[in-house]
């Protein structure tokens, strides 16, 4: 697929079908469909309710949805200045190597420049090499000496009562 007219938009409501598919495609590719547990109606009410938690950009060619990216909001304590976590960036493979992820990433960083953010971070799978070598080329430093550290909801709750003390 050639580059043609590429167009990032801010998802609405009326996309969470559309950011769904996204989803578990990208779920899929990274062969974790079996554990993919958000639905259409969590998707909504997480990013359209009342709270919303996150913000999804849909990137179109010619009119047709062809990648997303979710992020938010952080503050970085050691930077004294917010930042973005860039939770999900997928391209459909159709797409993909068209500049499509590129400008996805490069609209998150206008929005970080103009919210004043001190860094974009992301967790980027160890095996996913063509996904880091695109980030790398997008000018990321690629950290080797981090581990993303997890609390899944029954350890949250473990934790808050006291039981993993």
């Amino acid at each position: 697929m050639t580059t043609r007219s590429v167009a990032i938009r801010d998802a609405t409501a009326a996309d969470v079908q559309l950011i769904f598919r996204f989803i578990r495609s990208m779920a899929e590719f990274d062969g974790r469909l079996g554990a993919l547990q958000a639905t259409p109606e969590m998707i909504r009410e997480g990013l359209f309710g009342v709270v919303p938690h996150a913000s999804v950009l849909l990137a179109e060619v010619d009119g047709v949805a062809v990648g997303f990216a979710s992020y938010f909001r952080t503050y970085s304590t050691f930077l004294g200045r917010p930042g973005i976590w860039l939770d999900d960036l997928y391209v459909d493979a159709e797409a993909r190597g068209s500049g499509i992820g590129t400008a996805l990433l490069r609209h998150i960083a206008r929005t970080a420049s103009a919210w004043g953010c001190g860094r974009i971070e992301w967790a980027a799978g160890i095996h996913n090499h063509r996904g880091i070598e695109f980030y790398r080329k997008n000018g990321a430093n690629v950290r080797e000496n981090v581990r993303l550290c997890r609390l899944d909801r029954d350890a949250i709750s473990r934790l808050a009562e006291g039981a993993l003390v």
